[in-house]
């Protein structure tokens, strides 16, 4: 199993958004950085966990536990003409943009802030905390994941 860390500005699409979704599911959608792309396409797995961060926004941090719930494909929004995601240069029989399912795994009893983040000396080599860093996901250990959840009071980590 792999561990994420996967962001979305919360008033686009928040955790409680994904929370209140039909089965707590919902397509990761509109990713339009070739790293973060590869990634999904690449390395996620179905049940590799995640935390969503929440980011763009007063107060940045990780705000919950998702799972990958299905496996990379095609992002459909890149062929649709009335999409802020459309690319005019992706084809159906070669898409350029993939996308994941995510599901809601567990709320964590305390939000963990950005500052917090910054603050845990375990968390120093955390990606997103890297200068000039903006992806939009990136891979976290094992550790890592363990500790974010440890300070966000999470007793026993999702199955």
């Amino acid at each position: 199993m792999r561990y994420w860390l996967l962001k979305s500005e919360p008033d686009v699409f928040s955790f409680d958004d994904l929370k209140n979704r039909p089965k707590k599911t919902e397509p990761w959608n509109g990713v339009r950085n070739y790293q973060a792309r590869n990634y999904m396409r690449d390395d996620m797995k179905v049940g590799d966990l995640g935390l969503f961060y929440h980011s763009s926004c007063p107060q940045p941090g990780v705000a919950g536990i998702l799972k990958i719930t299905k496996a990379a494909y095609p992002d459909p929004t890149q062929f649709d003409k009335k999409s802020e995601y459309f690319d005019a240069g992706a084809k159906p029989d070669s898409p350029r943009w993939m996308m994941v399912d995510v599901s809601f795994a567990a709320d964590l009893p305390s939000f963990v802030s950005l500052e917090s983040l910054r603050d845990d000396p375990m968390l120093s080599d955390l990606v997103i905390l890297k200068r000039g860093n903006r992806l939009s996901i990136t891979p976290i250990t094992d550790t890592e994941f363990k500790r974010i959840c440890t300070l966000g009071g999470l007793k026993k980590l999702p199955a």
